[in-house]
């Protein structure tokens, strides 16, 4: 056996134990057999460029290449569903049903409703060729890339297995409660955001540049729906049947009834059991099992009227308030925690609650010893929506009430005007805000030094060796390599990534400093207008309040944040390393107020830039990116197959379409 042929049994051999694994939950060798398979394809294929396959199992790990997000027109559109919350409007859904089949006998396809990011798969020959998001429902984002690292999708189909030659399998993305909570717990040790829900989650690991993060972070999917124009049955529930033969990960949860009474119990089992299922649902989908019945109940200009959606109502439970902690983030910003007894809420098990603010905990007047009530529903983080106070007894204890100085650094708690949260001010000082600031400076949005994380940055800091960001610049290689260089490797790594944050555009540079309620956008439009940092700093919050989205608070606290003298030798010494403060000459060439004060809205596909392109050329030019058109909209960037009603809303409003090229004329 030659190497390419032996590249070949290896691709087939691996698709199969994917197949296995992922989908069937049936492997038929050990993780080290498969790892020993990978690394001699990977081996081969190294030697082999010529031999290189998109639909290898080897591309399963993704690419650390950042690239834009292609849309592409869905061949078939990508509608929504009606959502109902009662039995009542499912009971009106099936008679609908019989008085549109006019008699004729019909079965209902029941389904969990899972809770991702849908997602159209085109194959062509068995092989995976597109993976477009559903968008708008006319065009959707190509990601085939980052869904090919998805393992229980499958790339090439098993041969023989009697698929159609084109045809496309419809489902959802989802991120399963094991991922999403390993990947909450990381980003909460670093104090970024948590994701609210699996669906956000995963949604945004999806759209992820970096189809190697999206690898990482062991995204799922379930397949619900075939589609093409020769496909094997008029049965949805037989085709999706012949679709896992195929190797699509379709739910063992779907079942075909034929009356209104089983949909019913249909309903009430999985209201129930649903919570120990691995991934999130939120409802149930019912679906006209006949595909040729679905085709003569036909479409509303929305929604098929040959299927509905019901949703659940959000889950509650008591348990016993015990304690309430207090936690720093990087801002200062002060949170209160709620410590319970655990119980399981959405197939997690739940102890801790945010309980947001001092108003929030006076409005419920908290005692410790509650029986308080507890939801997930959509937003998944745990929230605290209410107490009840007919289960309070003698053995009740104190009323809690909001620290008055941090819990870190014990400097008296400030509170801002028209501000919820309590703040430590001294964040020169306090160890959650130094250590915070320096993990947001290292972080991808901002300087994005990836080969630093939270774990490194607090050993740098109880060793001594970073007390704030500037120090970063200074760190050498014999510092951190260990003992003997034992950790040579990582340590140059690590300087190298630190270099190269030099060249990191100013705007970026602005938003990493980590000023208090300066983000993304903020931090964009005042490097756009002040164009350097010695410019801002010479501005007064008068100045700033001209720059499009900066109010009153943005302005002070710019404007205080620069003033400080500690603030002013840490700009210098970060310029001193070589950091970025201006914006570069190819930058200022680039940009102009051609489009200042203007709001823009884009619709559409175009064929000479990306809709991301277009965005950052309508920020360039001083004009804003907005989603929705209303009577404050300047224009339309209109691009082919521009949706519908957003049409039909401009032209009812007056609103001005603009083409590409009058765009770009607009802006030469």
């Amino acid at each position: 056996m030659d190497d390419k042929q032996l590249i070949e049994e290896l691709r087939r051999q691996l698709h199969r134990h994917n197949r296995n694994y992922y989908v069937l939950n049936a492997p038929v060798i050990s993780d080290q057999e498969y790892d020993a398979l990978m690394r001699q394809l990977q081996q081969l294929e190294l030697l082999h460029p010529e031999l290189y396959d998109p639909n290898s199992p080897t591309q399963r790990v993704g690419s650390d290449l950042g690239g834009e997000f292609r849309q592409v027109v869905h061949k078939r559109p990508m509608l929504s569903l009606a959502n109902t919350y009662n039995k009542g409007e499912v009971g009106e859904f099936y008679r609908r049903v019989e008085e549109g089949l006019q008699g004729q006998e019909f079965q209902i396809c029941c389904e969990m409703k899972f809770d991702g990011l849908s997602i159209s798969l085109h194959y062509e020959d068995g092989r995976l060729v597109r993976a477009v998001t559903r968008g708008d429902g006319v065009q959707g984002d190509d990601v085939t890339d980052n869904v090919r690292t998805i393992r229980s999708i499958p790339l090439i189909l098993p041969e023989g297995s009697g698929f159609p030659r084109e045809f496309e399998m419809r489902g959802e993305v989802l991120m399963p409660w094991e991922s999403f909570e390993r990947l909450n717990a990381e980003r909460e040790a670093r104090e970024e955001p948590l994701f609210a829900n699996p669906r956000n989650a995963a949604s945004g690991t999806l759209k992820s540049k970096n189809s190697a993060v999206v690898a990482q972070r062991g995204l799922d999917a379930y397949l619900y729906y075939l589609l093409g124009d020769d496909i094997p049955c008029d049965s949805h529930f037989a085709n999706l049947q012949r679709a896992r033969e195929w190797g699509f990960k379709v739910s063992g949860e779907m079942r075909l009834v034929r009356s209104l009474q089983e949909i019913f119990d249909y309903i009430d089992y999985w209201d129930e059991a649903r919570k120990a299922l691995p991934v999130a649902t939120d409802g149930i989908v019912l679906k006209v099992d006949s595909l040729s019945q679905q085709r003569s109940l036909g479409l509303t200009a929305k929604s098929p009227r040959w299927a509905i959606a019901y949703k659940f109502q959000a889950e509650q439970q008591e348990t016993i308030l015990r304690n309430v902690t207090f936690q720093v983030g990087r801002t200062g910003a002060v949170t209160p925690v709620a410590i319970m007894d655990p119980v399981q809420l959405s197939g997690t098990m739940v102890h801790r609650a945010t309980l947001n603010n001092e108003d929030f905990i006076s409005a419920l007047d908290l005692h410790i010893g509650d029986l308080v009530q507890v939801i997930k529903g959509g937003e998944i983080i745990p929230k605290i929506v209410g107490v009840n106070t007919d289960a309070r007894g003698s053995g009740l204890g104190e009323r809690v009430s909001f620290i008055t100085h941090c819990p870190e650094c014990g400097t008296p708690l400030v509170r801002f005007e028209g501000e919820a949260a309590h703040y430590c001010p001294n964040d020169t000082a306090c160890p959650p805000q130094i250590k915070g600031r320096i993990e947001h400076f290292i972080s991808r949005k901002a300087m994005d030094i990836e080969s630093l994380g939270p774990e490194t940055v607090n050993e740098y800091y109880q060793m001594g060796i970073i007390h704030d960001v500037a120090d970063l610049y200074d760190i050498r290689v014999e510092q951190i390599a260990g003992m003997n260089s034992t950790r040579m490797k990582s340590a140059m790594k690590i300087v190298q990534g630190i270099a190269q944050s030099r060249e990191v555009p100013f705007e970026r540079v602005l938003y990493a400093l980590g000023i208090r309620f300066v983000g993304e956008i903020a931090a964009k439009a005042l490097a756009r207008y002040f164009k350097s940092i010695d410019a801002l700093a010479a501005a007064k919050a008068g100045d700033l309040l001209q720059v499009n989205g900066i109010g009153e608070v943005i302005a002070q606290s710019v404007v205080g944040w620069l003033a400080k003298e500690e603030n002013q030798q840490l700009i210098s010494r970060l310029r001193a390393a070589g950091v970025r403060f201006e914006l570069s000459e190819e930058e200022l060439s680039s940009h102009s107020d051609k489009l200042q004060g203007q709001t823009v809205v884009i619709s559409g596909v175009f064929a000479r830039h990306s809709r991301d392109e277009y965005k950052a050329l309508i920020e360039r030019h001083g004009g804003k990116n907005v989603g929705s058109i209303s009577g404050k909209t300047s224009f339309v960037l209109a691009g082919e197959n521009m949706g519908p009603s957003k049409r039909e809303k401009a032209l009812k409003l007056g609103v001005r379409l603009v083409t590409e090229d009058e765009f770009l004329a607009m802006i030469e």
